[in-house]
């Protein structure tokens, strides 16, 4: 649609918007709640737009890109549409994919750390890190603590305590 006139792409896209616009509604509400909104505002434009999309589908060219968009969209749609039954789902998976960010380009990164060792090293300290994060730990003051403890002879029978989630300022 950003290409030019594509009046499918953009009446998807539409339909689409309508759907985000309950949910920015319904956001903060409990489970139950946001399942029974669904209900009655959501499962109206999906069940329109399932068959909606078989029909353009037939009218258009199966070698374009939206044809094969659109049955991507259909070959999933009990997933695409689970939403709508589990108000505890969100309606995609930009959170996860939001908090997985940094662990994914770290993994890319460590791809030039030089050896495989450097690799290995690399990748266990981004974990630690983000495990802190996870939890709810400040890195560095983490990593400052375990360090000195170490420095100071801590007991290797002990090196639990040192994880991210048994840390205590």
């Amino acid at each position: 649609a950003a290409a030019g006139p594509a009046p499918i792409a953009s009446e998807v896209l539409e339909r689409l918007a309508a759907l985000y616009r309950i949910e920015t509604e319904i956001r903060g509400l409990s489970a139950d709640e946001r399942c029974v909104i669904r209900q009655e505002k959501s499962r109206p434009i999906t069940n329109a737009l399932k068959p909606w999309l078989t029909e353009k589908l037939s009218l258009i060219s199966q070698k374009t890109k939206l044809a094969e968009a659109i049955r991507y969209a259909l070959s999933r749609w009990e997933g695409l549409t689970r939403f709508l039954h589990d108000g505890r789902i969100e309606i995609d998976s930009n959170i996860v994919e939001r908090a997985i960010r940094p662990q994914t380009i770290t993994r890319k990164n460590s791809l030039f750390a030089g050896s495989d060792g450097g690799g290995r090293t690399w990748a266990t300290i981004a974990t630690l890190l983000q495990t802190c994060r996870m939890n709810n730990v400040d890195p560095t003051a983490w990593l400052t603590q375990t360090l000195e403890r170490i420095a100071n002879q801590w007991p290797s029978a002990e090196i639990d305590a040192l994880m991210p989630w048994n840390y205590r300022t």
